[in-house]
């Protein structure tokens, strides 16, 4: 649990744009999801071992991390999701 910097997998998803080097999202538990396709995970975050962090499939984004809860950086994300949906 805490706070935990990300690493582009997928740069140029419009979710990803404007995104500061430096993002930082809060993570309230220590379960990941297991990502069947590398192509689909957009951030990676590393706590112990390298985990898929946000992925996309088609027009379904998810994050593990909660942005409600991230300051700016999850702010920053939320007003992308809404633009990209």
């Amino acid at each position: 649990m805490g706070w935990c910097h990300v690493k582009r997998s997928a740069p140029t998803h419009p979710l990803l744009q404007g995104m500061d080097e430096d993002a930082r999202f809060y993570f309230v538990h220590s379960y990941y999801m297991q990502v069947a396709n590398p192509q689909d995970v957009l951030l990676t975050a590393h706590y112990g071992l390298d985990f898929a962090a946000a992925v996309c499939v088609g027009n379904i984004l998810g994050v593990q991390f909660h942005p409600e809860k991230s300051h700016r950086f999850g702010k920053q994300l939320l007003d992308r999701f809404a633009r990209c949906s």
